[in-house]
């Protein structure tokens, strides 16, 4: 079984993740999003609610894991079984950074591969920084996310914890 880790922060997940989850499931058995933990940034939504905002977005979609982790991302995939990193890119300036990030998980661990997939055009424009932006600011940032999250449920419990 040909397995993919799709490793980010996703805060949140949007239109463009999902565009790149789904060109990444046409080639693999089994795509794991994996929201990843640092615990030097405070995000918007707290990695738990990220987790449930892509359980969400990915509701009847086959083959697809969603799970969060800390530390390095190829101890991720040796834990789950993955032999390529799946990275998007919207710019030229994430292949540049993705690029760096990819040859030093190549160093450490020569057996993962790293596959970038470009955003389809219609997405390429999005981006968490905007979403969250548009979300502190008041705005409805729902054309920019998956149809089947409802934001608002989300931003009622971030209110909520704080």
């Amino acid at each position: 079984m040909k397995i993919a880790l799709f490793p980010g922060s996703f805060d949140p997940f949007t239109l463009g993740h999902l565009d790149i989850l789904r060109s990444a499931l046409t080639m693999f058995d089994k795509v794991i999003v994996a929201v990843g933990y640092n615990s030097a940034k405070s995000g918007f939504f707290r990695p738990d609610l990220r987790v449930r905002i892509i359980q969400d977005a990915v509701a009847g979609l086959e083959n697809v894991e969603v799970c969060s982790y800390r530390g390095l991302t190829v101890d991720i995939c040796k834990e789950k079984g993955a032999s390529c990193i799946i990275r998007g890119l919207r710019t030229t300036t994430d292949f540049e950074m993705e690029s760096v990030i990819a040859q030093a998980n190549r160093t450490m661990a020569p057996d993962i591969q790293s596959l970038f997939i470009p955003a389809g055009h219609e997405y390429s424009f999005i981006s968490s920084t905007v979403v969250r932006d548009v979300l502190n600011n008041g705005g409805s940032a729902k054309c920019f996310l998956p149809k089947n999250v409802d934001i608002d449920k989300y931003l009622q419990l971030r209110k909520e914890e704080e």
